[in-house]
């Protein structure tokens, strides 16, 4: 493992609006499974080789968010999205780069613009690759899922000692009555339950941001408490 540099960026938030933000990065090539594992605990997040976290001093909106897998039990809704989804397939695999991936990232952000006004700027292969597909290392994994032989979907994840970060997903507009995105959440947990993992980590919760805020809703979960450093203990409650 190897920590190439460290920084911090002000700038605007990301979730908030009239509000600035300070992120800490780390850029780390060969990271361990288990140094990604203390950083995702400490609340940092993954994106290729950068991990990184808020650091705002006068904020804590954003709350480190994870599911308590094992205490985690299935409303009739959600097994009823997955009963619904039964003719789509998935398969895990080592993340990659296809044209297909690419059309449907770039299709999924497109819809998104439209639809909540995400800022869209269109996707290079290697900006694709730098945050989606390097530096996976031992831990990071995609899940594609299929209608018939089309993919309608990509779930990025780390597969940690204690439970699955998300890291992202993204999905074909046109197959959103298969709720997909919860399709992808459920199937991590059941997955978690089957591999006796403790934990789905879920990124930010940020109770004033509709595209945040929806994680409140998967009970029982606990949020970090503070920002920790990493030689200190990390309390979640």
């Amino acid at each position: 493992m190897n920590i190439l540099k460290e920084f911090r960026v002000n700038d605007k938030c990301s979730y908030l609006a009239q509000k600035d933000q300070t992120t800490h990065y780390k850029v780390i090539e060969n990271c361990s499974t288990s140094y990604c594992q203390e950083l995702i605990e400490h609340g940092y997040r993954r994106f290729g080789k950068i991990y990184f976290r808020p650091i705002c001093t006068a904020c804590d909106e954003c709350k480190s968010i994870k599911i308590d897998v094992k205490n985690f039990d299935f409303s009739s809704s959600q097994r009823r999205v997955i009963r619904k989804a039964a003719n789509i397939k998935s398969y895990i695999q080592r993340p990659s780069l296809s044209k297909e991936h690419l059309e449907l990232f770039e299709k999924y952000h497109l819809f998104m613009n439209d639809k909540k006004g995400w800022e869209h700027a269109s996707s290079s292969a290697q900006s694709y690759y730098s945050s989606f597909v390097d530096a996976h290392n031992d831990f990071g994994y995609e899940v594609l899922y299929f209608a018939e032989e089309k993919l309608i979907g990509v779930d990025l994840i780390d597969i940690l000692e204690d439970g699955i970060s998300s890291i992202y997903f993204y999905y074909d507009p046109e197959y959103a009555h298969y709720s997909l995105g919860k399709l992808s959440l459920y199937n991590q947990i059941m997955f978690a339950k089957k591999s006796n993992k403790q934990w789905i980590y879920l990124g930010y919760y940020v109770k004033d941001c509709p595209s945040l805020s929806y994680k409140s809703q998967y009970k029982p979960y606990v949020t970090l408490h503070a920002r920790p450093q990493l030689y200190e203990e990390a309390i979640w409650k």
